[in-house]
């Protein structure tokens, strides 16, 4: 019987698992409404518990031909995967109708290509949260949907030397942290070595703790050391190879996670806008497409963020072999590029964060721009855009997902579209 002190309790039942959800949880239906069971695949019967929207798995009482063995011994606590216990090729087909079932809901049917997956243990930067636990500096990623922090030792989705310098950012949020704050450490491996972004401090943290902990990493062999925006210590600045170009990240500068997404997506891009002699780059952060595009093209890059903005200067000055690039700051979610301005382009890319460019989508279908490659890291806001674009006269001629977080439920796509003049 359930417990009558805890309503959220129930008896175990037997389900059958339909489809995963858009969240990577198994669906089901439950006494005639929907419901998630984490960690299941369509096909399988599982033994659950729980009286919400989503249930607890028990056992799994008959496994899916596609269930495989996860690879990593923090599966099933670390929030950071969800999907490792599926088989390589349904995971893919499931990306990709990620995407095609976010398109049938706004009307839209268009070729969506093949997804591609990024190797495992190629991720270049982890945002990692630190807290004390009793006497444990403890480093790692939350419990799904929790604020409980899973200490990690392996990771097999992020690189190497990442995952060999875990010790040192234990010891590095030994100085940072003094009470029961959690601080959040961004970590990235560059050309120069490792770049390294402490945030969530509390406000009492002492300059001394500051600087004992950018001596610690440094010492550790790290190219640089910001907190909260700012460079502490710097020994060799951050780089990243960007086509005939260095891209300079600032301290906690968005980054693309994994390089070898990031240069499928770039080819993807550039052999679409290839003919393009005029292009603007929206959202452009700190040059990822601009200074690719550049070797071809003269590029208008524009970016609410002015520290990125000045990046992308630093890198256009260091590599002379470029075509004219201009690089402005502008909120493009208050103040969109209107249509009369981007007259003068006839290619255009666009990687707008998750809340996507909806006001900007409006001026673009209003413009005369030939081609437009639009990179989104999120299917709802990318088909709410796209049927924008569409109905101001584009024509979706490929979307491609690349699957950049490797065993989640996040899927990013390339959406290819051209405007018959």
């Amino acid at each position: 019987m359930p417990d009558p002190q805890n309503p959220d309790a129930s008896e175990t039942r037997t389900l059958t698992l339909d489809s995963v959800g858009a969240q990577g949880d198994g669906r089901a239906v439950d006494d005639g409404r929907r419901v998630s069971v984490p960690f299941t695949l369509p096909g399988e019967r599982v033994r659950v518990t729980g009286n919400g929207e989503r249930l607890e798995l028990v056992s799994i009482e008959t496994p899916s031909p596609e269930r495989i063995a996860p690879v990593c011994r923090h599966f099933g606590t670390c929030g950071g995967c969800t999907l490792q216990h599926w088989a390589p090729v349904p995971y893919a087909a499931f990306k990709r109708e990620l995407i095609i079932r976010t398109l049938k809901a706004r009307g839209l049917d268009a070729e969506v290509a093949e997804t591609w997956v990024t190797p495992a243990g190629s991720r270049r930067r982890a945002a990692l949260a630190a807290r004390r636990v009793g006497k444990e500096m403890r480093l790692g990623f939350h419990v799904r949907k929790s604020h409980e922090l899973v200490a990690i030792s392996e990771c097999k989705v992020l690189r190497p030397a990442i995952v060999a310098a875990l010790p040192k950012l234990r010891e590095i949020a030994g100085y940072l942290i003094s009470g029961k704050e959690e601080i959040g450490l961004l970590v990235t491996e560059t050309a120069s070595g490792l770049d390294l972004h402490a945030s969530g401090l509390a406000k009492e943290t002492k300059a001394l703790a500051r600087a004992e902990a950018a001596n610690a990493a440094l010492r550790a062999g790290f190219a640089r050391m910001s907190i909260e925006g700012g460079d502490v210590l710097t020994d060799r600045r951050p780089s990243l190879p960007a086509g005939a170009a260095n891209l300079l990240p600032p301290p906690g500068g968005f980054l693309q996670a994994s390089a070898e997404a990031e240069a499928e997506m770039e080819r993807i891009v550039r052999e679409h806008l290839k003919f393009s002699s005029r292009i603007a780059d929206l959202f452009s952060g700190c040059g990822t497409f601009a200074l690719r595009l550049a070797a071809e093209s003269s590029v208008l890059a524009v970016e609410g963020n002015a520290a990125a903005i000045e990046a992308l200067k630093d890198s256009v000055r260091g590599a002379p072999g470029l075509k004219p690039v201009e690089a402005r700051v502008r909120d493009l979610f208050r103040n969109p590029v209107s249509a009369a301005e981007l007259a003068k382009f006839d290619g255009l890319v666009l990687d707008p964060p998750r809340a996507g460019a909806e006001a900007q989508a409006r001026e673009i279908a209003k413009s005369g721009v030939r081609r437009v490659a639009y990179v989104s890291c999120d299917p709802a806001t990318l088909a709410r855009d796209l049927r924008t674009l569409v109905d101001g006269g584009y024509r979706i001629i490929r979307i491609h997902p690349v699957d950049q977080f490797l065993w989640s439920a996040h899927v990013e796509a390339v959406a290819l579209l051209e405007k018959r003049l």
